[in-house]
């Protein structure tokens, strides 16, 4: 009995031991013409195991560097693309910056700041529709974080008018939030009912 474990190693697994072997078949192949046409039906092959990324830019060009990456860049024939460099296969990706985005009001998140420089640059009419579902979005994002009930609408009144350089000036007066329950009750009744749905024991037939 042959174990996998004494088999070569697979340069692609996702591709499996079948591809890999008419890979190497491939490469024994003297005629440079027939041994092209071979590889184009690897091609197809391997195209035909994820149907799903047919329609994914550069699909066929990816496939054919796989093609090369398994053969180890041996495979000598005329590719249709230009295959990715070896030495690029083992560099690293350039670290990402991270964000120094400095947070004062946590609770809100970095987006909420974003979401009220885009309000302050609307014209009064789309501004004055916009402000209760920003003000009302922060009201839930508070209550949820500090795991309240309710909050206080001038303390988020507060927190606007700090957040948007004194720009949206709320009071009581001229503008009523929603309820703390309203903001945050639906979906956690759902949870809590689904949660019950599935503890019920079933009855007995």
């Amino acid at each position: 009995m042959e174990y996998y474990t004494n088999k070569n190693k697979l340069i692609l697994t996702e591709y499996g031991r079948n591809i890999q072997q008419m890979v190497e078949y491939a490469m024994t192949i003297e005629d440079r013409e027939e041994r092209t046409r071979c590889a184009h039906t690897i091609i197809n092959i391997m195209g035909n195991l994820f149907p799903h990324l047919r329609d994914v830019n550069d699909f066929k060009h990816k496939l054919w560097d796989h093609l090369a990456i398994m053969s180890n860049y041996q495979l000598d024939i005329d590719y249709p693309y230009e295959l990715v460099k070896p030495e690029k296969l083992d560099s690293k990706p350039e670290k990402l910056p991270y964000p120094n985005r400095k947070i004062s009001h946590r609770h809100y998140g970095t987006i909420l700041p974003r979401f009220i420089e885009a309000v302050n640059t609307l014209d009064e009419e789309n501004e004055v529709k916009l402000i209760p579902v920003l003000a009302n979005h922060m009201k839930k994002c508070f209550i949820v974080w500090n795991k309240e009930s309710s909050v206080e609408d001038s303390k988020i009144f507060a927190d606007l008018y700090e957040l948007s350089n004194g720009r949206l000036s709320l009071s009581s007066d001229n503008l009523k939030l929603k309820d703390g329950k309203e903001l945050t009750g639906p979906s956690n009744m759902n949870i809590k009912k689904n949660n019950n749905l599935k503890n019920k024991p079933k009855a007995k037939k």
